[in-house]
């Protein structure tokens, strides 16, 4: 893979980088900006170096056309902070704007363009409609630096056609990444647990499928347990439930049972009345969740007060976790004990600690831990699965010689 850091010569240089700068925003603030902080390495690298930055990112999902909602001006106004000096902000992507600011870019300068995803060119499932859209930001830049390790698994103009049209490098935050998650495949110190949470068992079959022969034990919460208890003969209530995977997750605990592979389940399960930080709560056995004082109508949001002691002692005695999704409705206090529980045992833990992006992350950080309690936190939670799930991810296949 060509890398950054093997380059030289980059004083004066057009550099155009592509970040993944996807933050949650309240209006114009900013709620969570871990993305942008790891973003700061490259481009400081890059502004010390004299090179001129043109910063590219998507916000949101906006449908090809520009919303004031999914603006990066908060972004640029953030890394200008984080920079500790001025980052110019163009209000388009391809338009006169960019090229106005490009044009007047300095050495060691910093702009950034307006949302990618404002031209239905980036996201297009025409080849030749995304290579037109990557064109015209190649007509800005001598070099690509490809750091946006949460979109490297889509094939998208900014970061396909792009790293074609112009040199292209993997920037520090992408070999970060790499070196984290082949260490999570290829040599992971021993005992290595893998915690899986979230609401959808579907989205971890792959991973799940994948990790089974490489970990010693595989811990199941979130929304997808009520998959596993339910492959098990028990009745879920209202829970969550992918009937049509039943079968998948069937196999996949014969196949653990003679791998010698652990699954580690909730013994307990917070049922609630309803969905809602108002709603009645019950303790009550995985096994006996219409048992509750709600029957067949009670809902699991989370794991229990056992279950999360279980969970936490488990990690505590592995050297390698990864741990990819909630273990419960996290963002209502009343259900988010088993996260908070799963996160300080990472953060205790006498080995590796990997917390695989996306929910997770957002978890750790509204719960109130800090990034540097971890052994690294990802920044692409679909990137890193995907990474796990064996496939190959075109965002990075593009930057191979």
């Amino acid at each position: 893979m060509r890398k950054l850091s093997e380059l030289a010569h980059l004083d004066g240089k057009r550099v155009v980088i592509r970040c993944d700068l996807n933050v949650p925003l309240d209006g114009t603030r900013i709620t969570d900006d871990g993305r942008i902080v790891a973003s700061v390495p490259t481009i400081k690298y890059l502004v010390d170096q004299g090179a001129k930055v043109i910063v590219i990112s998507h916000l949101g999902r906006p449908e090809g056309a520009p919303e004031a909602k999914y603006s990066l001006e908060p972004v640029a106004n953030r890394l200008s902070e984080l920079l500790g000096s001025p980052v110019a902000f163009a209000g388009d992507t391809v338009g006169s704007a960019a090229r106005a600011a490009v044009t007047t870019l300095e050495r060691g300068g910093v702009v950034v363009l307006e949302n990618l995803r404002f031209n239905p060119g980036e996201t297009s499932k025409s080849e030749d409609e995304r290579r037109e859209f990557a064109s015209k930001l190649a007509e800005f830049a001598d070099i690509m630096v490809s750091d946006g390790f949460g979109v490297v698994h889509r094939k998208q103009a900014s970061v396909y056609e792009l790293a074609q049209l112009l040199p292209s490098y993997a920037g520090f935050l992408i070999e970060k990444e790499l070196e984290v998650l082949e260490r999570l495949t290829k040599s992971p110190e021993r005992p290595y647990a893998v915690v899986l949470g979230g609401s959808k068992v579907s989205d971890k079959l792959g991973v799940i499928d994948h990790l089974l022969p490489t970990v010693n034990k595989l811990l199941i919460g979130g929304g997808m347990v009520f998959t596993f208890l339910a492959a098990l003969g028990h009745k879920v209530g209202s829970s969550l439930l992918e009937v049509d995977q039943i079968p998948v997750v069937t196999e996949y605990l014969a196949r653990a049972k003679q791998l010698g592979v652990e699954i580690v389940l909730p013994t307990d399960i917070v049922v609630a009345s309803k969905f809602g930080a108002d709603a009645e709560v019950s303790i009550t056995a995985a096994d006996a969740i219409e048992g509750s004082p709600f029957g067949a109508s009670g809902l699991g949001l989370d794991i229990g007060p056992q279950s999360a002691e279980n969970f936490a002692r488990e990690i505590l005695g592995a050297k390698t976790v990864f741990w990819n999704g909630p273990m419960g409705v996290f963002e209502i206090d009343k259900f988010a004990n088993g996260t908070r529980a799963v996160a300080k045992a990472l953060t205790e833990m006498n080995g590796f600690s990997v917390v695989g992006g996306g929910d997770s992350a957002a978890a750790v950080r509204v719960l109130g831990f800090e990034d540097s309690q971890f052994g690294h936190i990802s920044t692409g939670g679909g990137a890193s699965l995907e990474f796990l799930e064996g496939k190959k991810l075109p965002g990075l296949e593009v930057l191979n010689d």
